[in-house]
């Protein structure tokens, strides 16, 4: 049986399954805790959907068309990382799904995410180093070029320092704060959540009305488990991203 097919599979059964079920949108910027918070809510029992074909509506995302991604979270009950991590969807998300539960996840301060974000890029991108523009078009992510197009789409950073600190920083704040007015007068339908935070986990459960299964969160997707892409890899970067715009171009005939 192919990938294709399985994963079909477990997206109609997922869709039975979720049918009625009150949606949790995972909201905070991806490296504040999101896999961690995946994690803890699949040992819950909750469906959480598959990250990778989230992923690809980047450019509905973009182009601030929310079509595609309404219809995607009809295949689980849980949803964290991008799109959901990035401004504008949430509030497409609360107008579609009422009554759903949004969980903002944070860091001790936006210093603190920002190294983690460009460490963690670091080792996935840039082979050690803060990743150029050009590391990231051959990145072996998705698809060769999906993290350029990702960073073109969300930050507009220079093309000489893609990982300007001034502004992803400011994206941070700005996505933070921005959430945190919407639900201003409505405080049972976010919790602002920091992972690590003694007593993070029993907040968590108590927010979903859910027993505690641990005392503290699962410590997923660290840097230093995350394996750098290999020589291989890298030099068969141009040959797939070419494949690729040909496959593109044959699906916008």
């Amino acid at each position: 049986m192919t990938r294709r097919i399985k994963r079909t599979l477990r997206s109609t059964l997922n869709m039975i399954q979720c049918a009625g079920r009150q949606k949790i949108f995972c909201i905070g910027t991806n490296k504040t805790g999101t896999t961690s918070l995946a994690k803890a809510l699949k040992d819950l029992g909750i469906i959480v959907a598959q990250q990778r074909p989230a992923e690809m509506l980047i450019h509905d995302w973009a182009r601030r068309d929310f079509r595609r991604v309404i219809r995607f979270c009809h295949t689980a009950q849980a949803f964290q990382d991008v799109p959901f991590s990035l401004p504008y969807t949430f509030q497409a998300l609360d107008m579609r799904f009422p009554g759903s539960k949004f969980i903002l996840t944070v860091r001790d301060n936006p210093e603190q995410w920002y190294a983690s974000l460009t460490r963690f890029h670091a080792k996935l991108f840039g082979r050690g180093k803060k990743p150029s523009y050009d590391d990231l078009k051959k990145a072996q992510y998705c698809y060769p070029g999906w993290a350029y197009e990702v960073f073109r789409a969300i930050y507009a950073t220079p093309d000489a320092d893609p990982y300007d600190k001034t502004t992803l920083i400011n994206q941070y704040n700005t996505h933070n704060q921005s959430v945190i007015e919407y639900f201003r007068h409505r405080p049972n339908d976010l919790l602002v959540l920091n992972v690590s935070h003694e007593g993070a986990y029993q907040r968590f459960c108590e927010f979903l009305d859910k027993p505690c299964l641990r005392q503290s969160f699962p410590w997923e997707n660290k840097t230093a488990d995350i394996a750098a892409p290999t020589t291989c890899q890298l030099k068969s970067a141009n040959q797939d991203e070419k494949c690729h715009d040909r496959t593109k171009r044959t699906s916008h005939r």
